[in-house]
């Protein structure tokens, strides 16, 4: 059971879902108890063993993940992850979610997962066990299947494709202020101080699920963003605001008595933010759900942060390209 932190750190950047981590590990060791006893004994690494069945089960599912995300309504981002500490003395009764298990680096930022959800299932599985987890790619053939030669040139294109939309390194703090800025702009509506903490060809994407409320398709465009959060913000119930960690960047949550309703994850170049990811996914946010929210917390009339669709359900006519669903 000590290997259970590693495999679900594994899961997790190869599939982008918490719960579906969960499922995996959970089958690995239903696999690995289900042998005879002679049988595991004469395994000679059980910790090999165990990450090689996993990341098939991965493979599979993401397999399969493609035909159900067809069916998605709306915009399918990854479900975020919480820095526990920053929870710490809140009296959150999910202290103990597995979340806490998976190390927070670069490798589950939101923007390098959003990147490796456009990879193939094959190109994903190669680059995470042989780049981000360090694994032969002999070991590598033998999860996907294909030559290590193959599994090369899968990993190779994987990192062409990260290299692309990298993100230029810049210090937390930093971070940290422009997404201040924009909470800032967003609760005082601030039209002009918003569309100039933006990149003028940012965009957001939001994910609802079809149980909230939430757009349908990515919005760009600076002034396009502002006004829409600024219409939330007229309609939208009273929130409160929490500047958090989400997947190791700064981030912010949005909660109703208690309960996050939004994480929204930024990425930001040379001090403007360039994507918004939203998610608004009711049953991607359990890791988040915390009773009392900690000291400090902003409240006033501001939007659920992450989506522009604030709250359980708009209150006024949406936009084009909203959708209005009461979750």
């Amino acid at each position: 059971m000590g290997e259970r932190r590693r495999l679900i750190n594994l899961a997790y950047r190869l599939l982008g879902s918490l719960a579906d981590a969960e499922d995996v590990v959970q089958e690995t060791y239903a696999r690995w108890y289900a042998m005879p006893r002679r049988e595991r004994e004469a395994i000679g690494s059980p910790g090999g063993w165990l990450t090689t069945v996993a990341s098939r089960i991965c493979l599979n599912v993401l397999g399969s993940a493609r035909v159900r995300r067809e069916r998605y309504v709306g915009e399918w981002l990854p479900e975020p992850l919480p820095l526990w500490r920053e929870w710490a003395g809140a009296g959150s009764a999910a202290a103990a979610d597995p979340a806490d298990l998976i190390t927070l680096d670069e490798s589950v930022g939101m923007a390098f997962l959003v990147v490796l959800e456009s990879m193939t299932p094959a190109e994903r599985v190669a680059f995470v066990l042989h780049d981000v987890f360090q694994y032969p790619f002999a070991e590598v053939a033998a999860v996907v299947g294909r030559s290590s030669a193959a599994c090369r040139q899968l990993a190779s294109s994987a990192r062409r494709r990260l290299r692309a939309a990298q993100e230029p390194a810049a210090p937390t703090g930093a971070r940290a202020g422009v997404v201040r800025e924009f909470k800032r702009a967003w609760e005082a509506r601030d039209l002009r101080s918003l569309v100039g903490v933006l990149d003028p060809d940012a965009t957001v994407v939001a994910d609802g699920g079809g149980l909230v409320g939430a757009l349908l398709r990515p919005l760009s465009g600076s002034e396009r963003i502002a006004r829409a959060y600024l219409e939330f913000a007229r309609i939208a119930p009273v929130t409160t605001l929490l500047e958090r960690t989400v997947n190791g960047r700064p981030g912010l949550v949005a909660q109703q008595d208690g309960v996050t309703v939004t994480v929204i994850a930024f990425r930001i170049v040379e001090a403007r933010i360039t994507h918004i990811w939203a998610v608004r996914n009711p049953e991607k946010l359990r890791p988040w759900t915390d009773p009392r929210p900690s000291a400090g917390a902003v409240a006033g009339g501001s939007p659920s942060a992450g989506s522009p669709p604030a709250g359980s359900a708009p209150t006024g006519p949406a936009p084009a390209g909203f959708l209005p669903v009461r979750g």
